[in-house]
């Protein structure tokens, strides 16, 4: 098992907590980003740099992950993506996609891009707060304690 992260748009504090749990664990844990990143030295780290580009980044990761590998993201599609391909997608806020519940938020964030096309005012998700990492924390670690016997 490897973790992938969506990581142009994942916030700083969640990746300070995959580092932690890459080193704890001995888990590979892959930065996807189109920008040169930041990360510590570590067997366990990589960064990887793609061109830029729309979707150049999901593609990427949708290319490389492999069945029960776990992605980091909160793009919808790119995570219905990988759930297709046999792999995990857990959002920066705690949340793990399932089969189930991909659908569902596939045809939310339709509704939504719908809405903000046709002029109405949706704005975007609130800040990341404590509560948000600490579900995100609780729900890794649940994970890897599962998948990484």
């Amino acid at each position: 098992m490897q973790i992938w992260v969506d990581a142009d748009a994942c916030p700083k504090v969640i990746k300070e907590i995959l580092y932690r749990v890459a080193e704890r664990k001995k888990i590979q844990v892959m930065l996807v980003a189109n920008q040169s990143l930041l990360i510590p030295p570590s067997a366990f780290i990589k960064s990887i740099r793609v061109a830029a580009g729309f979707d150049v980044a999901d593609n990427y990761i949708v290319q490389q992950v492999e069945k029960d590998d776990l992605i980091i993201t909160a793009d919808i599609p790119l995570a219905a993506e990988v759930i297709e391909k046999g792999g995990h997608a857990l959002n920066p806020r705690g949340e793990l996609y399932s089969t189930e519940t991909i659908k569902q938020k596939l045809v939310m964030r339709d509704l939504m891009d719908e809405l903000r096309g046709s002029g109405e005012m949706t704005g975007g998700p609130p800040p990341l707060n404590q509560r948000d990492r600490r579900e995100f924390a609780n729900q890794l670690d649940r994970f890897v304690e599962k998948w990484n016997k």
